[in-house]
């Protein structure tokens, strides 16, 4: 009786010498036998107790091998070793050298040793009994054995589930002797169901579109949610939210960020490869070629440019910009990542392990670890130059921008046909000073310096054109002015605070009418002193030209009239400059 388990003493010992015990205890014990014959499960169970407590001096690393026994495979473990022992023999654990080192009274002789520091428990020891007592059945990791569809197990309650999981949820529950609990209200239904596709709550509106599905439909209260429901969820699924919400788990996995992750942390752009993933989702691509275009998009037949984006899954490697740093240290670095990540995200395996040594517990050797390297090592890194997503929307707005401004400009800058500029030679010079003007010979005037600090210049000129529209002004430059002008102060700069035109006739010079200037354009202004100021009306402001760099050369100014001036005979024009 000492050998049964902890929990059934309590039960003895109250019931013994009664009739109701012996019932209990053919219970106990047949439960017990059956807890022996069952064969524990190799993967969850038995090869984790192996890998801790054996491989190191008993599986595949040949080096570090004890007694030629090896357990990590089948075929090894039931043969004989060097001394003539069987490791495991199925079937028979007591004929096992395995079980007779584990069970050793002998500290000398019991394994693990004790300098491992590692020791077997009771229900340790009792699972790899068992399993040899099963007939020791090695399986292959999990991630290498094709799914199966599994039967579904019978239940009590066979009207309870809707589909096949909960078959297995209820068998859960009839074995632990529980019921499902009651089916929650209709609004946490919706409210679990958005949650759990598209992340946040459903508003008030689509609650009560989902109830008004239900009032409107003739047929079975029961049967109409369920078919309102259904509709609901296929809304949830058809948002592009869903995708946004599940990429998560994706990205993780693929180890995407916004920035470098070493050092300074730059930013990298990289966004595109995340919107890939929500569209893939959304979109319903099959995992196959999810898998396809991630690992390999840009070396299918005709890749386009969004099966190269997809191959941003190991472009996320951390990526170190610093000065002096060595560029191959740090490309070994990202290749070794991007082994891991390929291994845990689609081979289901610790492949990192096998970087150093040949891996004790996944079926990865060293030499396969770095054949997967060299061929992830192969592949280039290319910058791949995407347009923005709204990039045809924006070139687009700029044809129909740039399709008006050119439409614009016969308004804003007339062109007359035929129209030409004329040079005028003053017929008289007017100041308010009194000083004189010198006119040279091509029909410029020339003030000498220093002159007056405010002056009004009054020029008068004729010309015989059938239609003036625009006048020109030309401060030019002078070797003898002040560094060389066109102004006359120290420094050659001017300011014209404004600047007035009149017309006549050429045979009737009083009949004078004022012109309007609207537009003044010139080839340089002084900052804050635009040319513009010079036929604003403001005493207070002028054009002036002083610039960066060279600046003590000519310039011009142009006005324009807002409607051409024109009299038979020709036109004289009265200008007037203040300055």
């Amino acid at each position: 009786m000492h050998s049964w388990p902890a929990p059934h003493r309590p039960a003895i010992i109250t019931k013994l010498g009664t009739p109701a015990f012996c019932a209990a205890l053919a219970i106990l014990v047949g439960g017990y036998s059956a807890l022996l014959a069952a064969a524990p499960d190799f993967n969850r169970e038995v090869r984790p107790i192996l890998s801790r407590y054996c491989y190191k001096c008993h599986g595949p690393d040949e080096e570090a091998r004890k007694a030629g026994m090896r357990l990590d495979l089948r075929a090894s473990a039931i043969k004989a070793t060097d001394s003539g022992s069987v490791p495991i023999v199925p079937g028979h654990p007591d004929d096992s050298e395995m079980m007779a080192r584990i069970f050793a009274d002998d500290d000398s002789t019991r394994m693990p040793p004790q300098t491992a520091n590692l020791e077997l428990s009771k229900v340790q020891k009792d699972i790899l009994k068992r399993w040899i007592a099963s007939g020791a059945a090695y399986q292959p990791h999990w991630s290498f054995v094709a799914p199966q569809a599994p039967t579904l197990p019978k239940v009590k309650n066979a009207h309870w589930p809707r589909n096949p999981i909960d078959a297995f949820v209820l068998a859960k529950l009839e074995g632990q002797g529980l019921a499902p609990s009651r089916q929650a209200d209709r609004f946490a239904l919706l409210r679990r169901a958005a949650l759990d596709l598209i992340g946040v709550q459903p508003t008030p509106a689509e609650v009560d579109a989902v109830l008004a599905e239900v009032q409107a439909d003739k047929g079975d209260a029961g049967a109409a949610w369920d078919r309102a429901y259904a509709r609901y969820v296929d809304r949830l699924l058809a948002s592009p939210l869903y995708g946004e919400r599940w990429a998560r788990r994706w990205l993780d996995l693929a180890r995407y960020a916004d920035t470098n992750g070493y050092e300074k942390d730059r930013p990298r752009t990289i966004w595109p490869y995340r919107d890939w993933v929500i569209r893939a989702l959304n979109n319903d691509m099959p995992f196959d070629r999810f898998t396809i275009e991630q690992l390999a998009g840009d070396m299918l037949p005709g890749a386009t440019e969004s099966q190269h984006i997809a191959t941003g899954f190991h472009r996320n490697t951390m990526l170190n910009e610093e000065g002096g740093i060595d560029p191959l240290e740090y490309r070994f670095l990202a290749m070794t990542d991007r082994v891991g990540t390929t291994g845990a995200t689609w081979l289901g395996l610790t492949v990192q392990c096998a970087q150093c040594h040949t891996h004790k517990y996944d079926p990865i050797t060293h030499r396969e670890y770095y054949q997967f390297m060299a061929c992830l090592d192969n592949a280039d890194e290319p910058d791949l130059d995407l347009p923005a997503p709204d990039a045809a929307a924006q070139e687009k707005a700029r044809a129909e921008k740039l399709a008006k401004r050119l439409a614009e400009l016969p308004d804003k800058f007339p062109v007359e046909t035929g129209a030409q500029w004329e040079p005028l030679k003053p017929v008289r010079i007017e100041t308010a000073s009194g000083e004189q003007a010198k006119l040279l010979d091509d029909g410029s005037a020339l003030f000498t310096a220093p002159g007056a600090e405010k002056d009004t210049y009054t020029f008068t000129v004729e010309t015989n054109a059938a239609s003036v529209g625009q006048l020109r002004l030309e401060a030019l430059a002078d070797a003898s002015l002040p560094a060389g002008g066109p102004g006359r102060v120290a420094h050659g700069n001017f300011v014209l605070t404004e600047i007035t035109v009149t017309a006549a006739p050429k045979n009737a010079p009083a009949q004078t009418q004022p012109v309007k200037l609207v537009r003044a354009e010139a080839d340089a202004a002084q900052p804050n002193f635009p040319v513009e100021q010079a036929i604003d009306g403001q005493p207070g402001t002028g054009w002036a030209i002083q610039t960066e760099g060279k600046w003590n050369v000519s310039r011009t100014a142009t006005f324009t009239f807002e409607k051409p001036v024109a009299f038979p005979g020709g036109t004289r024009l009265t200008v007037r400059l203040e300055q």
